[in-house]
């Protein structure tokens, strides 16, 4: 991670294309994440089959593509990155989305982005641990503004690492989502994955919160 933080200045999201235009990426596993896949495949819960649902910090896309072919629902992707974004638009060029899942990508900032819909699945996975901590509560006032009622928030917590100051990625522990996301949502499930890729094992626990 330190060449990362040697690239990306947390106080400026636009380093964070650098980081991607110098392929300086550890988060990025090249596929979906299979606690994504183990969660959705698992029918412990419902998730809804139709609607949309977005990803923000959606990277190269492995997670936006396995959603709208999983849940059969339009998917949005958002990163900061121009490049990711680019890159992600090639990878799906590639990949077979099953219909009716959709895909789409959009460069931009999660903090300032607007949907007069609301959404009825978002999916976390290592956006919250890149964003510096003083902002973490604006992501819960735009989990709690985008998400609708009775909808779901899925948050795959990696990596759960000895507590520092260094970052991205910063400490995190689910405890710092529930701070966040107060009454707005409730905890329907909190576990660790059966299936993790090798270097996350013991590091990551995958939560379900549900829009009251």
């Amino acid at each position: 991670m330190d060449q990362l933080r040697q690239i990306v200045q947390s106080g400026d999201p636009s380093t964070w294309d650098h980081a991607w235009q110098a392929n300086v990426t550890p988060w990025d596993a090249g596929a979906h994440q299979p606690p994504l896949q183990e969660i959705v495949e698992s029918g412990d819960i419902h998730f809804p089959r139709r609607g949309q649902a977005l990803v923000p910090g959606c990277g190269m896309g492995y997670d936006t593509v396995y959603l709208a072919s999983a849940l059969s629902l339009r998917v949005l992707g958002i990163d900061v990155s121009e490049t990711a974004i680019e890159r992600a638009r090639a990878h799906t060029a590639t990949a077979n989305v099953a219909p009716p899942g959709e895909v789409s990508f959009q460069a931009g900032d999660f903090f300032s982005f607007e949907s007069e819909d609301k959404f009825d699945l978002v999916y976390d996975y290592t956006f919250f641990v890149a964003i510096p901590p003083k902002r973490r509560v604006e992501w819960g006032q735009q989990m709690i503004s985008l998400v609708k009622p009775g909808g779901y928030l899925i948050t795959l917590v990696w990596p759960i690492e000895p507590q520092s100051e260094l970052g991205p990625p910063f400490f995190v522990r689910v405890e710092h989502y529930e701070d966040v996301l107060g009454e707005a949502f409730e905890k329907v499930l909190d576990k660790t994955p059966e299936t993790s890729l090798p270097r996350h094992v013991g590091k990551e626990r995958i939560v379900v919160w549900k829009r009251v």
